[in-house]
Protein backbone atom coordinates (compact mmCIF):
# COMPACT_ATOMS: atom_id res chain seq x y z
CA UNK A 1 0.00 0.00 0.00
CA UNK A 2 1.54 3.37 -0.99
CA UNK A 3 2.13 5.83 1.80
CA UNK A 4 0.25 9.09 2.13
CA UNK A 5 2.39 11.90 0.69
CA UNK A 6 2.20 14.29 3.64
CA UNK A 7 0.10 13.91 6.76
CA UNK A 8 -1.44 17.16 7.97
CA UNK A 9 -1.89 16.99 11.73
CA UNK A 10 -5.05 18.83 12.72
CA UNK A 11 -6.08 17.31 16.04
CA UNK A 12 -4.60 17.95 19.45
CA UNK A 13 -4.33 14.24 20.35
CA UNK A 14 -2.07 13.45 17.38
CA UNK A 15 -0.03 16.59 17.96
CA UNK A 16 0.53 15.62 21.61
CA UNK A 17 1.44 12.07 20.58
CA UNK A 18 4.16 13.36 18.26
CA UNK A 19 5.32 16.17 20.56
CA UNK A 20 6.77 13.81 23.15
CA UNK A 21 10.59 14.07 23.24
CA UNK A 22 11.29 10.35 22.79
CA UNK A 23 8.49 9.80 20.27
CA UNK A 24 9.72 12.65 18.09
CA UNK A 25 13.25 11.22 18.15
CA UNK A 26 11.89 7.79 17.23
CA UNK A 27 9.76 9.24 14.43
CA UNK A 28 12.76 11.12 13.02
CA UNK A 29 15.02 8.04 13.24
CA UNK A 30 12.37 5.88 11.61
CA UNK A 31 11.89 8.45 8.87
CA UNK A 32 15.63 8.40 8.13
CA UNK A 33 15.91 4.59 8.31
CA UNK A 34 12.64 4.09 6.37
CA UNK A 35 12.06 0.80 8.23
CA UNK A 36 13.37 -0.42 11.57
CA UNK A 37 12.57 -2.62 14.55
CA UNK A 38 12.05 -1.42 18.09
CA UNK A 39 15.36 -3.13 18.98
CA UNK A 40 17.26 -1.18 16.33
CA UNK A 41 15.69 2.11 17.41
CA UNK A 42 16.22 1.36 21.12
CA UNK A 43 19.93 0.94 20.47
CA UNK A 44 20.09 4.38 18.82
CA UNK A 45 18.25 6.22 21.62
CA UNK A 46 19.79 4.16 24.46
CA UNK A 47 16.42 3.13 25.89
CA UNK A 48 14.81 -0.20 26.75
CA UNK A 49 13.21 -2.06 23.86
CA UNK A 50 9.95 -2.33 25.82
CA UNK A 51 9.80 1.46 26.24
CA UNK A 52 10.52 2.06 22.56
CA UNK A 53 7.86 -0.50 21.58
CA UNK A 54 5.34 1.27 23.80
CA UNK A 55 6.05 4.64 22.16
CA UNK A 56 5.93 3.16 18.66
CA UNK A 57 2.49 1.73 19.45
CA UNK A 58 1.39 5.20 20.65
CA UNK A 59 2.58 6.72 17.37
CA UNK A 60 0.80 3.95 15.46
CA UNK A 61 -2.44 4.57 17.37
CA UNK A 62 -2.44 8.08 15.89
CA UNK A 63 -1.56 6.91 12.37
CA UNK A 64 1.95 8.36 12.39
CA UNK A 65 3.79 5.04 12.00
CA UNK A 66 2.65 1.62 10.85
CA UNK A 67 3.89 -1.93 10.71
CA UNK A 68 6.13 -2.71 7.75
CA UNK A 69 6.80 -5.91 5.89
CA UNK A 70 9.22 -8.09 7.90
CA UNK A 71 12.83 -7.82 6.77
CA UNK A 72 14.01 -11.00 8.48
CA UNK A 73 12.73 -14.48 9.20
CA UNK A 74 12.49 -13.73 12.94
CA UNK A 75 8.72 -13.62 13.46
CA UNK A 76 9.15 -12.03 16.88
CA UNK A 77 10.53 -8.83 15.34
CA UNK A 78 7.98 -6.20 14.36
CA UNK A 79 9.17 -3.83 11.67
CA UNK A 80 7.91 -0.25 11.59
CA UNK A 81 7.81 2.52 9.02
CA UNK A 82 6.43 6.07 8.85
CA UNK A 83 2.81 6.06 7.70
CA UNK A 84 3.37 9.05 5.39
CA UNK A 85 6.16 10.82 3.55
CA UNK A 86 6.15 13.52 6.23
CA UNK A 87 3.94 15.55 8.50
CA UNK A 88 2.84 19.16 8.48
CA UNK A 89 1.47 21.20 11.35
CA UNK A 90 -0.18 24.51 10.60
CA UNK A 91 -0.85 27.29 13.04
CA UNK A 92 -4.37 27.79 11.64
CA UNK A 93 -5.38 24.30 12.82
CA UNK A 94 -4.53 25.06 16.45
CA UNK A 95 -6.23 28.40 17.06
CA UNK A 96 -9.47 29.22 18.82
CA UNK A 97 -8.96 27.39 22.11
CA UNK A 98 -6.28 27.95 24.76
CA UNK A 99 -5.43 24.23 25.02
CA UNK A 100 -4.87 24.02 21.24
CA UNK A 101 -2.65 27.11 21.26
CA UNK A 102 -0.67 25.77 24.23
CA UNK A 103 -0.21 22.33 22.64
CA UNK A 104 0.98 23.87 19.37
CA UNK A 105 3.42 26.15 21.21
CA UNK A 106 4.81 23.26 23.28
CA UNK A 107 5.24 21.11 20.15
CA UNK A 108 6.94 23.94 18.24
CA UNK A 109 9.37 24.52 21.10
CA UNK A 110 10.20 20.80 21.34
CA UNK A 111 10.84 20.56 17.60
CA UNK A 112 13.12 23.61 17.75
CA UNK A 113 15.02 22.20 20.75
CA UNK A 114 15.60 18.88 18.99
CA UNK A 115 16.70 20.59 15.78
CA UNK A 116 19.09 22.73 17.79
CA UNK A 117 20.48 19.58 19.47
CA UNK A 118 21.11 18.09 16.02
CA UNK A 119 23.01 21.16 14.86
CA UNK A 120 25.02 21.43 18.08
CA UNK A 121 25.99 17.76 17.72
CA UNK A 122 27.21 18.52 14.18
CA UNK A 123 29.25 21.49 15.47
CA UNK A 124 30.81 19.29 18.15
CA UNK A 125 31.65 16.61 15.56
CA UNK A 126 32.58 18.96 12.71
CA UNK A 127 36.28 18.06 12.83
CA UNK A 128 35.39 14.41 12.07
CA UNK A 129 33.43 15.21 8.91
CA UNK A 130 36.41 16.43 6.90
CA UNK A 131 36.91 19.45 4.66
CA UNK A 132 34.50 18.43 1.88
CA UNK A 133 31.49 18.21 4.21
CA UNK A 134 32.55 21.23 6.25
CA UNK A 135 32.79 23.34 3.12
CA UNK A 136 29.39 22.12 1.90
CA UNK A 137 27.67 22.60 5.28
CA UNK A 138 26.36 26.06 5.95
CA UNK A 139 24.38 28.28 8.18
CA UNK A 140 23.11 31.66 7.18
CA UNK A 141 20.77 34.40 8.21
CA UNK A 142 18.87 36.54 5.73
CA UNK A 143 17.01 39.60 6.94
CA UNK A 144 14.44 40.37 4.26
CA UNK A 145 11.58 42.86 3.93
CA UNK A 146 8.59 40.88 2.67
CA UNK A 147 4.83 40.83 2.90
CA UNK A 148 3.07 37.79 4.37
CA UNK A 149 2.15 36.77 0.81
CA UNK A 150 5.74 37.01 -0.36
CA UNK A 151 6.92 34.93 2.60
CA UNK A 152 4.30 32.29 1.74
CA UNK A 153 5.51 32.29 -1.88
CA UNK A 154 9.13 31.92 -0.73
CA UNK A 155 8.12 28.96 1.45
CA UNK A 156 6.38 27.31 -1.50
CA UNK A 157 9.43 27.82 -3.75
CA UNK A 158 11.79 26.40 -1.12
CA UNK A 159 9.50 23.39 -0.54
CA UNK A 160 9.53 22.63 -4.28
CA UNK A 161 13.32 22.93 -4.46
CA UNK A 162 13.81 20.66 -1.42
CA UNK A 163 11.35 18.10 -2.78
CA UNK A 164 13.30 17.99 -6.06
CA UNK A 165 16.62 17.40 -4.28
CA UNK A 166 15.05 14.76 -2.02
CA UNK A 167 13.54 12.88 -4.97
CA UNK A 168 16.80 13.00 -6.92
CA UNK A 169 18.86 11.84 -3.94
CA UNK A 170 16.49 8.98 -3.17
CA UNK A 171 16.41 7.87 -6.81
CA UNK A 172 20.20 7.90 -7.06
CA UNK A 173 20.57 5.98 -3.78
CA UNK A 174 18.03 3.37 -4.94
CA UNK A 175 20.02 3.02 -8.18
CA UNK A 176 23.11 2.18 -6.13
CA UNK A 177 24.76 5.62 -6.14
CA UNK A 178 25.56 5.63 -2.43
CA UNK A 179 29.23 6.66 -2.49
CA UNK A 180 29.65 9.74 -0.31
CA UNK A 181 25.91 10.04 0.32
CA UNK A 182 24.95 11.04 3.89
CA UNK A 183 21.77 12.11 5.63
CA UNK A 184 21.52 15.90 5.61
CA UNK A 185 19.32 18.04 7.86
CA UNK A 186 18.24 21.41 6.51
CA UNK A 187 16.39 23.61 8.98
CA UNK A 188 14.85 26.82 7.67
CA UNK A 189 12.79 29.28 9.63
CA UNK A 190 10.92 32.20 8.14
CA UNK A 191 9.19 34.48 10.60
CA UNK A 192 8.39 38.17 11.08
CA UNK A 193 10.18 40.34 13.64
CA UNK A 194 10.31 43.99 14.57
CA UNK A 195 13.31 46.03 15.71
Amino acid sequence: MPREENRRITDIGTLKALAHPLRMKLYRLLFVAEVATASQLAEQVDEAVSLVSYHLRKLAAHGLVEEAEPRSSDARERWWQPASEGVSIRDADFQGAPEKVAAHLAASRLFLEQRTEMYLRYLDERAHWGPEWNTAAHDSESLLRLTAGELAELKKDLDELLRRYDEQGRARAEAGDTEGREHVALHLYGFPFRV
